[in-house]
């Protein structure tokens, strides 16, 4: 039994339970590492073909080597989510974040706070913008400056980006979540000029299906799509822009929580750890961030197992079909 012990201690050993919500913040306002695994999660995910390996193949060497290639998928797993993150990239970085009035564009916007970034701020409601900003400077931004407009006009995008331009002289950082094409596109000479990154705010329904959100899932499938060519491009013609896709699961914010309203079971992710780990993926010019984490679990079996995944997703919905 040495082979199963052995196998199942370089298994386990890089898990920690996951933080409580007071050390969470603690992490966030001080930058340190919060990536952690929960090993009541992963556990039964391991057992789960070791019992048929068992039932089926009868023969120890089997689960052995079932349990070796899950070990190394681990420290591959662990490796891969190390924490490269340095807080002083961000410091004077120039910053466009749109959709900043409220949740996890606020939040963001605070985080390159603390950070010591320059930051242009967008959203179509003013007073609340002061707001913010006011925040922001008191927080340790250098410089904020603030753009009231609609994104859903299409002369506005442009007019931000110039804004932007003027105010702090070039770009290092876009965060978009509203009018994408329109902003990537102003945005991305300058992001050329400085090896910039885009940052692209999307959902975990821009990758897996959901129910009663048809028209917000295929606007965000898209997203996928157009900026994943647009990165193959940009690698292809050697012009150093870093695109950062975030898929992101039900976080609380205000607007979502009104959304969803009675109708999910499962329990939100904090805006503030999600735009943590957004303004992180940015900074550290990552392919994808996927927050929370357990979500990267559905999309594993996405495609292996699809029934199974589509049952997880209905299961999260409270729904009472119509009386014939």
């Amino acid at each position: 039994m040495w082979e199963v012990s052995t196998a199942l201690y370089f298994l386990i050993s890089p898990f920690q339970p996951l933080p409580s919500s007071r050390k969470s913040m603690e992490r966030i306002q001080t930058c340190e590492p919060d990536f952690h695994f929960n090993l009541w999660i992963l556990l039964p995910a391991a057992t789960f073909p070791t019992y048929f390996v068992w039932k089926s193949e009868g023969e120890m060497r089997g689960i052995t080597l079932l349990l070796s290639v899950l070990a190394i998928l681990v420290l591959w797993v662990a490796f891969s989510w190390r924490d490269t993150f340095d807080p002083e990239s961000l410091s004077d970085a120039r910053v466009l974040v749109t959709g900043a009035s409220d949740g996890i564009g606020e939040q963001m916007a605070y985080h390159y706070a603390r950070f010591g970034a320059q930051i242009v701020l967008t959203a179509r409601r003013e007073a609340v913008l002061q707001k913010v900003m006011m925040k922001c400077l008191e927080l340790g931004a250098k410089k904020v400056f603030y753009f009231p407009a609609d994104m859903a006009s299409p002369t506005e995008p442009e007019n931000l980006v110039r804004f932007a331009l003027q105010h702090l002289g070039g770009l290092d950082y876009v965060v978009n979540f509203f009018s994408y094409v329109s902003i990537a596109s102003a945005a991305l000479p300058a992001l050329m000029e400085t090896k910039g990154s885009l940052v692209v705010v999307s959902s975990l329904a821009g990758r897996i299906s959901n129910p009663f959100i048809s028209a917000y899932a295929a606007t965000k499938f898209a997203l996928e799509g157009f900026f994943g060519s647009l990165r193959h491009e940009l690698i292809m013609q050697k012009k150093d822009v870093s695109i950062t896709l975030c898929f992101l699961g039900f976080i609380d914010t205000e607007s979502a929580m009104k959304i969803t309203g009675g109708k999910v079971t499962n329990t939100p992710a904090p805006a503030s750890e999600a735009a943590l780990a957004i303004v992180k993926g940015g900074a550290t010019r990552a392919t994808e961030v996927v927050y929370p984490w357990t979500i990267q679990l559905l999309f594993l079996i996405r495609d292996w197992f699809p029934e199974q995944r589509d049952k997880i997703i209905r299961g999260n919905f409270i729904y009472d079909p119509p009386l014939d």
